[in-house]
């Protein structure tokens, strides 16, 4: 579960980043911290964290070493290029492709080919959380994805994929008339 959590941890510092960029302006301290956290860490650190609840014994010793070469890239990386003051800066336009874009392509795609697996064949436990969980996959990555979208859509798309991340590593292993009705009647302020 640790894992799982740093990498929500790393998806809410990377909506800081945006926030911060958008109102301070971008500039390399604050692309650096956007692309540490979300393009290098949130979506590996999700996967592997998928892999530790799976049973994998080394995934979180995997996911320390993965954190801390892809911390040392977001630190070591040249950023070059003038930067706009809105709008998500793309990563093309400031970032060689290795080792940085390289090392992020790798390892989102290795995150969530885990986490999707790992969903997957635990589906039928859990289908709810695992169906929030891959439908939160869905809408992060497909708001990567419309970078054109701005930094409200990536916002947005930020937003709703934590919500579903959550919500799914939550939900119970099935709906049970009792958890139904609490949830529709009861009110959270007591």
């Amino acid at each position: 579960m640790l894992v799982w959590a740093w990498s929500l941890a790393a998806y809410a510092f990377a909506a800081g980043a945006i926030a911060w960029g958008e109102a301070a302006q971008w500039d390399a301290r604050a692309f650096r911290v956007y692309y540490a956290a979300g393009a290098l860490l949130t979506a590996p650190l999700l996967g592997l964290g998928s892999l530790a609840l799976a049973g994998f014994r080394r995934a979180g010793a995997v996911a320390l070493a993965y954190a801390g070469l892809a911390v040392g890239v977001a630190i070591a990386m040249p950023v070059h290029g003038a930067f706009a003051s809105h709008g998500i800066p793309p990563a093309q336009d400031h970032l060689a492709f290795a080792p940085a874009r390289l090392l992020a392509i790798a390892a989102n795609v290795l995150g969530t080919t885990a986490v999707v697996v790992v969903a997957l064949r635990s589906f039928r436990r859990r289908p709810l959380g695992n169906g929030l969980i891959v439908l939160g996959v869905a809408v992060a990555a497909a708001g990567s994805a419309l970078g054109g979208l701005g930094a409200s859509g990536a916002s947005g798309s930020i937003a709703i994929g934590a919500a579903l991340l959550y919500c799914g590593f939550v939900a119970p292993a099935t709906l049970s008339r009792a958890f139904i009705h609490t949830v529709f009647t009861k009110s959270p302020l007591g």
